[in-house]
């Protein structure tokens, strides 16, 4: 059976469970897209690993599984999701060393976190995406596209914003950068992104 590969198209909270995510993947050849319902921690630790501006000042859980690998010469060549049982999918982490491949067992969620910080490919089957493959509408994909790249994704829920991002356009360069630090050294990952949209704007 042939694999499909997939691409990640966007992360937005999920219409069918309270503080869950959808992760949409879309096959590279292709219109149809395969939604997977993602807890909190799992929608920031791939949001994060996907956004290039923002570091954290300690490792994610998923971090550290990248740096132990590096120590240890593992390469992680692929994830393959394999299975869909009662909505829940089931996928597989293809790993290497020294010329020797194994296959582990994970969930979706981790493996595609894994998969974004190693640049490692996602694949599918074709009879998983005819089972639960959708295809989105122009409009829908267009306001999942524009939600994903602008960061209006909540990626914690326990770390709301409470400032009023207006507050920012009385703020110096100097001032949101400041700012910008303090936000990713206490964690607050939402508020990092607000602020340093505020500072594209004005560059």
């Amino acid at each position: 059976m042939s694999l499909i590969k997939l691409t990640i198209k966007g992360i937005s909270y999920s219409q069918t469970q309270s503080g869950a995510y959808a992760l949409v993947l879309s096959e590279i050849e292709g219109s149809r897209t395969l939604p997977i319902i993602i807890g909190a921690f799992e929608a920031q630790s791939i949001a994060i690993a996907l956004e290039t501006e923002i570091r954290p000042p300690r490792p994610l859980t998923h971090d550290l599984f990248k740096t132990f690998s590096d120590a240890f010469e593992i390469n992680i060549k692929e994830v393959i999701i394999h299975k869909l049982v009662d909505g829940v999918f089931f996928s597989s982490l293809i790993c290497e060393r020294e010329g020797k491949e194994e296959l582990l067992d994970t969930r979706t969620s981790d493996a595609i976190a894994i998969a974004v910080r190693f640049n490692a490919p996602i694949y599918t089957y074709e009879n998983i995406l005819d089972k639960a493959g959708i295809y989105l509408k122009v409009e829908e994909e267009m306001a999942l596209e524009n939600k994903f790249e602008s960061n209006e994704v909540s990626l914690d829920p326990k770390k709301m914003v409470t400032k009023d991002t207006s507050n920012f356009s009385s703020l110096s360069l100097k001032e949101l950068n400041n700012q910008l630090n303090n936000a990713v050294d206490n964690e607050n990952y939402e508020l990092a992104a607000k602020i340093r949209d505020e500072i594209s704007k004005r560059s």
